[in-house]
């Protein structure tokens, strides 16, 4: 070797230890940008229609470590940044907030998962959702059954996930026991007033309520009740022995009748007194979840929001979107508890969400296997009640609610602000400095068909009630804490959501 290659071989060997150390970090880079279809930390979402708490703008946020740290309108913003990604007309708003969705981890996988359910409410544009504490196994009802859902969801969530807990006579009256699951996380607790259909969630009454509230008081978290009481002589009526066709819709809808939801909610009224200001549970707050019937039953919770009771409700899009009237027979994904009620309940519904007596909007996602949902047999009596859409919420919302001229900024309220408010998520629900970037892009105008070519991220979505329809509203893009999750049919590689508890 002459001289001049012995004096190169120093800087040749400099030269690879300096490629090799850029490749560990490039690797390492690259790793790390498996979170995210856009691997920047900083860069800026522009469009001409952001949703902000003050105004819809045409500007720009700017995102940095999964914050948003500035907002600018057009006429203040040069735009000579070198990460921009530009939406154009698209609408730019806070993601989307589920705060009843059943993923059935662990346990009943099979059901939904956590991987499927969150792909899923990511490619629906919601970027946080907080999960039921039934349909998996074990309820989650004590600190280390909720130890096992929080194992499940980690490094398996491509959004953000919360948990309520159950509140079942096991731990009603056990403050301790109660309290240690507050303190482990749970945002609020979550109750039955009638058999829920999972054997190791059993239902409550106003007693277990009650004592349920005096505790919740202490942490200002919520109790979230199923409210409906059977009545022995109308869940009879009607059925499969008396001669009701079990694949008429009618006769399910006979078996569950308005006076469940008003008898249960009339007795709730007894104990939310109590919640008022100066009163012994006062902190705590209840939540009237899936409400159905638009008549007495909401009469009843106006009446007490104007006594001052802490009380909210809300409802949901299968409520909105369908009548009792329309579904066929045998069409068993129709099937859900409490049911889908007639055309002329569903308009007072649509009233009292657009004058603001119903707070907020929720999935209900409650999905199952299809051989429970028996679509084969259509026998409404016997299949498994629950509405498969976590996927489609947004878009359904929007598609039913023009007949009413809903606004974008109802959606945010409906699906982002309030829904944060009562999970307690201080940080997420508005486009908002110092907020997590949790944001979602779509296009109000395209419309497509739910077929089977389109993609779809549920486990089982034969069963849901919304295929076949007509919609609009393309989720284009979903960014959760500044990680660009979804786009247009893709997940990023890595599920990098993270697991929110209270503290």
């Amino acid at each position: 070797m002459d001289l001049l290659h012995w004096k190169l071989f120093p800087l040749l060997a400099l030269l690879a230890s300096f490629l090799f150390l850029f490749y560990i970090q490039d690797s390492s880079k690259s790793s790390q940008s498996g979170c995210s279809l856009f691997p920047h930390s900083h860069y800026w979402i522009a469009s001409k229609r952001i949703v902000t708490p003050q105004a819809i703008i045409s500007g720009a946020v700017e995102i940095k470590g999964g914050s948003i740290v500035s907002i600018v309108k057009n006429k203040d913003w040069s735009g000579n940044f070198k990460q921009v990604v530009d939406y154009g007309n698209a609408v730019v708003m806070p993601g989307l907030i589920d705060v009843h969705a059943h993923l059935d981890d662990p346990g009943r996988a099979e059901w939904e998962g956590f991987p499927s359910g969150t792909k899923a409410a990511a490619a629906g544009g919601i970027t946080t959702l907080i999960d039921m504490p039934l349909n998996n196994f074990p309820s989650t009802v004590s600190t280390e059954t909720l130890k096992l859902k929080i194992e499940a969801a980690e490094k398996s969530i491509y959004v953000d996930v919360g948990f309520w807990g159950g509140l079942v006579p096991e731990n009603a009256f056990n403050a301790t026991a109660l309290e240690a699951l507050l303190d482990t996380g749970v945002h609020g607790l979550k109750s039955f007033m009638c058999p829920s259909g999972i054997n190791d969630f059993p239902m409550t009454d106003a007693s277990h309520i009650k004592a349920g509230l005096s505790v919740l008081a202490k942490y200002k978290r919520p109790l979230l009740v199923h409210s409906e009481i059977e009545s022995d002589v109308e869940s009879h009526l009607e059925t499969e022995d008396d001669g009701g066709d079990p694949r008429s819709y009618s006769t399910y809808l006979k078996t569950r009748p308005p006076s469940w939801e008003e008898a249960a909610i009339r007795e709730l009224l007894t104990v939310t007194k109590d919640t008022r200001s100066g009163g012994p549970a006062e902190g705590a707050h209840l939540h009237v979840v899936h409400l159905s019937d638009a008549s007495s039953s909401l009469d009843l919770i106006k009446e007490a929001k104007r006594r001052g009771d802490s009380i909210s409700v809300e409802t949901c899009p299968h409520y909105l979107a369908f009548s009792a009237e329309e579904i066929p027979d045998g069409d068993t994904r129709f099937k859900c508890a409490p049911p889908i009620r007639d055309a002329a309940n569903k308009e007072k519904l649509w009233n009292a969400l657009m004058e603001g007596d119903i707070d907020m909007l929720s999935s209900d996602h409650s999905p199952t296997v299809p051989e429970l949902k028996l679509l084969n047999d259509g026998n409404f009596l016997k299949a498994w009640g629950g509405i498969s859409s976590i996927q489609f919420v947004l878009p359904v919302t929007w598609s039913y609610g023009q007949k009413y001229g809903i606004t974008l900024e109802q959606l945010v309220s409906w699906w982002s602000e309030r829904p944060a408010k009562l999970a307690g998520q201080h940080s997420k629900g508005a486009i908002a400095i110092g907020n997590h970037a949790d944001v979602v892009v779509w296009e109000p105008e395209v419309e497509f068909d739910l077929n089977e070519d389109h993609p779809m991220f549920v486990k089982n979505p034969s069963i849901s009630a919304y295929i076949g329809k007509r919609l609009s509203g393309k989720v284009l893009a979903t960014f959760v804490r500044g990680n660009l999750v979804y786009k247009e049919g893709n997940h990023a590689f890595a599920a990098c959501g993270s697991t929110i508890l209270a503290t």
